[in-house]
């Protein structure tokens, strides 16, 4: 990649416990990515779902990635604090029409693939709390991007139905959040796992309806186990090592995951020493295009 000054890029993990190695691959990518590309690196916490994010646990992952080197540009921005912008973006998708209240429950349309769209034109139960949707029938379509690893990409947004923008419990959801802070931070490349890459055709109609830019994408396979199951804290995935020695394996290994062919005496030094070769190595072109890559859990 040609270094320049314009490249911002960013890990915004949701703060639902702590990082463990898929989160570290993703996290790491997204790192050098900006870092090789002589361009800045955000950390933003994404907090909108309290339910969902013990007390403390946003720290814990700021702590860890400064364990393993990992020291972000600018102030972290936490999402809580930004309910205002989210607002006024719902509040402009609904004056054009490409926003719209929603009575119905997930058990209602359970027969469907996905959300049919009984409320668009008028709210099925105006006695129900409601949530806010986006209209993916008038929004852009279908929508194209060339991911820097997996390629073209086209999807009908049809295939995916009406995305919650706004919930029932008045929570804020993940698409429209993650849209306004990108533009509003000035993110210019998304380096992100493949599990996000079918919520980009959502991003991307939110991106044109807002007239905000859309970044660059690039998604990275996921870390699994032998037995194929995504690395994950819904799976019970091990926190991130805390101690230097277990510090230093993790980041060798998330290099390899990264198909990145570090040198193995790499493994024996510090984060810092890894980071500065990784920089300077560092080479989307050397990634497999898979969707899954397995790990060995005894490292």
């Amino acid at each position: 990649m040609t270094p320049t000054t314009h490249y911002r890029g960013r890990f915004a993990p949701t703060p639902s416990g702590p990082l463990h190695l898929g989160s570290l691959v993703a996290a790491l990518g997204s790192y050098l990515d900006a870092r090789a590309a002589g361009g800045q690196w955000l950390v933003r916490v994404e907090d909108i779902d309290p339910p969902r994010c013990p007390t403390g646990a946003g720290d814990t992952i700021l702590r860890q990635l400064d364990a393993f080197g990992l020291h972000w540009d600018e102030k972290i921005r936490w999402q809580r604090h930004h309910h205002e912008a989210y607002q006024q973006a719902l509040d402009q998708l609904a004056a054009q029409g490409l926003a719209y209240p929603c009575s119905c429950s997930r058990k209602q349309w359970k027969a469907f693939s996905v959300y049919p769209g009984w409320c668009r034109n008028s709210v099925c139960d105006a006695t129900k709390p409601v949530a806010w949707r986006l209209r993916s029938d008038l929004a852009k379509r279908p929508i194209t991007w060339q991911d820097r690893l997996f390629g073209f990409q086209q999807f009908d947004p049809d295939v995916l139905g009406d995305v919650v923008l706004k919930r029932k419990d008045q929570l804020w959801a993940y698409q429209l959040a993650v849209v306004v802070d990108d533009a509003d931070q000035g993110i210019t490349d998304i380096v992100r796992g493949y599990d996000l890459l079918d919520n980009t055709p959502w991003q991307g109609q939110l991106q044109v309806a807002l007239g905000l830019p859309t970044p660059r994408y690039l998604h990275l396979p996921l870390v699994v186990t032998q037995d194929g199951q995504k690395l994950s804290k819904q799976n019970l995935a091990p926190a991130l090592a805390e101690d230097a020695d277990g510090i230093r394996r993790q980041l060798f290994q998330a290099l390899q995951l990264l198909d990145q062919a570090p040198p193995d005496i790499l493994a024996q030094e510090p984060p810092e020493v890894q980071l500065r070769w990784a920089v300077a190595h560092w080479s989307v072109e050397q990634l497999v295009a898979t969707v899954h890559r397995p790990y060995q859990p005894e490292f």
